[in-house]
């Protein structure tokens, strides 16, 4: 369980969020909590990728070149 105080300012902006979007109060903040977990194990994934690279002594690829390779338009 948890329990969050919420200025008056964020407070309005959940509410109207809620109401725009048919959910709950509750339910838009578990999905952020969960949204920003998310991004923090993402970041703590790269973090640790990169350090592995930068550990092999590999050369880098060119973002130009990846997007050439997979036809991704910039």
């Amino acid at each position: 369980m948890l329990a969050i105080r919420l200025s008056p300012e964020i407070e309005a902006e959940l509410v109207a969020a809620a109401k725009q979007t048919g959910q709950s109060k509750t339910a838009l903040a578990r999905q952020a909590i969960l949204n920003y977990l998310e991004d923090l194990e993402d970041a703590r994934i790269a973090d640790q990728r990169i350090a592995q690279f930068e550990a092999s002594g590999e050369k880098g690829i060119l973002l130009a070149d990846v997007m050439k390779r997979y036809s991704v338009e910039p």
